[in-house]
């Protein structure tokens, strides 16, 4: 499709310009890192919205940036329900092309007793064996009275400490503080549990215990027993250790079709509501759109009205890898007398020649979470993804992506994804996306072709009253460019004006091939992602990308 013809939801407004990349390459960062895993200073705490407007002058000019592939949620023999060793894992992620991953065992006092310090001294040695990859030790939490979430550390003497007490004070599995149903007489105690782990983690940074530590919540609306109130409650006991959600889960690969059965569901999104859930979410939010969670994929719903407060709270993707589909690996037998609980590590796994079961991708292969750094290392990473400066794709849709806001008056660069840019009342100013295009066929064999990239705006109306609002009804799509046939490195102009309040732009784009109405109606969203059919979801036909907000402060 050409640009001048447009199909009839796009936007004819917005033209395009061909300019120069804004950001350095991921290859030019690397050379210049040096050694690697060197580590760097950390970035600042990210300021909650309406803390800093005032203090800070007109515009911006954030610096250049490349963007590290990663994926925080990757599972080995150290989980109960997972099967592969750590080298296994690795040596995906390297074929794959990720510069950094998270190891986040499930939480179990097999793993806290034993397996923590035996799974620390592999990553020791996985990051000696391969000095290009930045590999994270993390845990996966359960969550008090809700579901769960990756816990990372960065490197150092007290790494895997922090995470065994931890696993042992806080986890929801290990104290029996899994009530969330409503009125129950143990939610309001587990509900605090978790705010107090949050804190208790954000002290140990204060005070240097560990250098630093940040927690992201995993498939949000899986079971539906992450309330609203619950995820404003974690942001908000320290926002600079809770910092997002997973935006799409993993295991993508869960309703190909003819594997799994016909009731799968990408994602393994195959749960009805329970006495655990929140009343509040419709049965539609049980669903993947896209591949996407229903928290971030209905535009105006959860993940607007978290950032229509004007707060960051990033999202990711990854792969949640332990079985990957079409794998021949199994389980290895237990010796007589053992089992996880005792030696908090599976068997290694052993070779069938034939398919196991399986639902995952492995990490890097379909799902990527692109952080932007300016230094290579550990805590650049962690820094860039405190600050938000994160997009992510599936099916290996884009090369790069690069997205600056700036005043028209202004000659710098502009502010980019996470930041804030200060604006006056009536001021021009223009949103640029830089898009680089898929060079070369994704794992799958298929070259991807992006169709279109959509911009959604919303208004910032500051903390809401009601805790449980997943609402965000002044957030839209504003401008859809077709970008059908485009290759190479290409920049879109968006024009946008500051009129009387805040607002932020955040973007998204697919390969065109499945979207319809979304799910608050054609004039919010008149091509968003929607569900597929259960047990017909091929996720290399359907991929989608999204991006981090950037915010826009108006100011008088």
């Amino acid at each position: 499709m050409t640009e001048q013809q447009l199909p009839s939801w796009a936007d004819p407004s917005v033209s395009p310009a061909d300019l120069d990349a804004q950001g350095v390459s991921r290859r030019g960062l690397l050379r210049s890192a040096g050694l690697f895993g060197a580590a760097f200073a950390l970035g600042s705490a990210a300021t909650p919205a309406f803390a800093a407007s005032e203090k800070r002058g007109f515009g911006g000019d954030d610096p250049r940036l490349a963007y590290l592939v990663g994926d925080h949620h990757v599972h080995s023999v150290y989980s109960h329900d997972a099967k592969y060793t750590f080298s296994q894992q690795a040596q995906a992620a390297a074929k794959y092309g990720l510069d950094w991953m998270v190891f986040n065992e499930h939480s179990n006092f097999g793993h806290a007793h034993y397996g923590a310090k035996l799974e620390h001294a592999e990553i020791v040695k996985a990051r000696a064996e391969n000095p290009r990859q930045l590999i994270f030790q993390g845990l996966e939490w359960y969550i008090p009275a809700a579901e769960h979430c990756t816990v990372f550390a960065a490197p150092g003497p007290h790494e895997t400490d922090l995470l065994t007490q931890f696993e042992l004070a806080y986890d929801g599995k290990l104290l029996g503080y899994t009530e969330g149903s409503a009125g129950a007489t143990d939610t309001a105690r587990n509900e605090a549990h978790a705010i107090k782990a949050i804190k208790w983690l954000a002290e140990q940074r204060r005070s240097g215990y560990v250098d630093d530590v940040l927690v992201l919540a995993n498939h949000p609306l899986r079971l539906g027993i992450d309330s609203p109130h619950e995820m404003r409650g974690w942001r908000d006991a320290a926002p600079e250790i809770m910092i997002g959600m997973e935006g799409a889960p993993g295991a993508q690969g869960a309703a190909l079709p003819g594997w799994r059965g016909a009731t799968s569901i990408r994602g393994e999104y195959e749960n009805k509501p329970s006495a655990q859930s929140w009343s509040g979410y419709p049965a539609d939010a049980y669903l993947t759109y896209g591949g996407f969670d229903w928290a971030t994929a209905t535009v105006g719903g959860l993940w607007d009205s978290m950032l229509a407060e004007g707060s960051l709270f990033s999202i990711t993707t990854n792969s949640d890898n332990h079985r990957t589909v079409f794998d021949t690996w199994k389980n290895g037998d237990w010796p007589a007398g053992q089992n996880f609980d005792t030696t908090g590590k599976l068997p290694d796994p052993v070779n069938t020649d034939t398919p196991q079961p399986g639902s995952d991708f492995w990490p890097g292969q379909f799902s990527r979470t692109h952080v932007g750094v300016t230094r290579y290392g550990y805590r650049s990473v962690m820094a860039g993804l405190r600050t938000g400066r994160v997009w992510v794709d599936h099916g290996h849709l884009l090369d790069g992506l690069d997205v600056r806001v700036k005043r028209d008056c202004d000659a710098g660069r502009g502010v980019t994804l996470g930041g804030r840019l200060r604006v006056r009342r009536g001021e021009k100013i223009t949103l640029y996306v830089t898009v680089t295009s898929a060079s070369r066929p994704n794992p799958q064999g298929i070259l991807p072709e992006l169709a279109h990239v959509d911009v959604i705006r919303g208004a910032v109306r500051g903390p809401v009253s009601d805790r449980d609002s997943w609402r965000a009804p002044d957030t839209r799509v504003v401008h859809t460019k077709d970008v059908s046939g485009r290759k190479g490195t290409y920049t879109l102009r968006v024009p946008l004006t500051a009129g009387d309040e805040s607002f932020y732009v955040r973007l998204r784009g697919s390969d065109g091939k499945r979207h319809g109405t979304g799910y608050l109606g054609a004039a919010i969203d008149p091509h968003g992602p929607i569900p597929h059919a259960p047990g017909d979801g091929d996720p290399w036909a359907d991929t989608w990308f999204y991006s981090n907000p950037v915010f826009v402060d108006v100011t008088g």
